[in-house]
């Protein structure tokens, strides 16, 4: 018969299997400072002892890390999904770009689609509260802020559709776009016309998941990524263009 005899478990293994899937939901992110350990034990109800136990275990596993005189953060091995060399092949070959825009295009396509679906409320809501960070921000005129709104909406979005693979994966590669690996994300945000369209974009994203309608928010996310490729081709053909004519303006002025 296919039963055995129930075992108590151990404090120390139901606090590791809570912060097991508080990092594997994303909850818990890369580099992020867990609680004080005083203040984490009163919180999840154990004694400190005990949730020593259950952090060396997970630090065993490569899932935290202790700093001295800094305290426990989740492993920043997490968001490394790609090894050095990969990296460094990315950064170094311009098609890797575009590669990069058309498996997010792909990617993010069915996770908005499933997000659609699945989302609850209130992670509606916080794709929502961060997209009228975005339309704030648009006043300001800020390239740096609105980046960084950019990618929180995106992964907002992504952390709606309850994937936790999905959610790891894509985190790691809007890791290496924040790094520049990929292209300057701010540089799409430098030119009013461009941060016009973009925030128009990402409302038609915002408008389609709130309404709940996964055809209208793929759709949405495929004309944004098409965007920034078009952009980013434009941009690249200017940079040519520009190098080309001070060549000419530094014969010009030697003649």
């Amino acid at each position: 018969m296919p039963f055995h005899k129930v075992q108590s478990e151990k404090l120390s293994q139901s606090v590791v299997r809570q912060i097991e899937l508080l990092i594997l939901r994303g909850i818990l992110r890369p580099a992020e400072r867990l609680p004080a350990e005083r203040d984490l034990a009163e919180r999840m109800g154990v004694s400190r002892p005990s949730l020593r136990e259950a952090i060396a275990d997970l630090e065993d596993r490569g899932l935290l890390v202790s700093r001295a005189g800094s305290g426990v953060f989740v492993a920043e091995v997490l968001g490394s999904a790609f090894s050095p060399a990969l990296i460094a092949l990315f950064a170094s070959h311009d098609e890797a770009v575009f590669d990069y825009l058309a498996f997010r295009r792909d990617l993010e396509g069915l996770t908005v689609a499933r997000a659609a679906r699945r989302a609850s409320a209130t992670d509606l809501a916080v794709v929502d509260a961060i997209f009228a960070k975005m339309e704030s921000a648009h006043t300001r005129r800020d390239p740096e802020a609105d980046a960084a709104l950019d990618a929180q909406f995106h992964m907002a979005i992504i952390e709606a559709s309850h994937n936790v693979v999905m959610l790891h994966m894509m985190r790691s590669m809007f890791d290496l776009l924040k790094l520049g690996v990929f292209y300057n994300r701010q540089v799409m945000f430098r030119n009013q016309m461009t941060r016009a369209m973009l925030l128009d974009q990402h409302r038609a994203i915002n408008d389609a998941l709130q309404a709940r309608d996964p055809e209208a928010a793929r759709a949405a996310i495929e004309r944004h990524l098409d965007y920034v490729e078009q952009s980013l081709n434009e941009q690249a053909k200017a940079d040519r263009n520009e190098a080309v004519a001070r060549q000419r303006f530094e014969q010009e002025q030697s003649r």
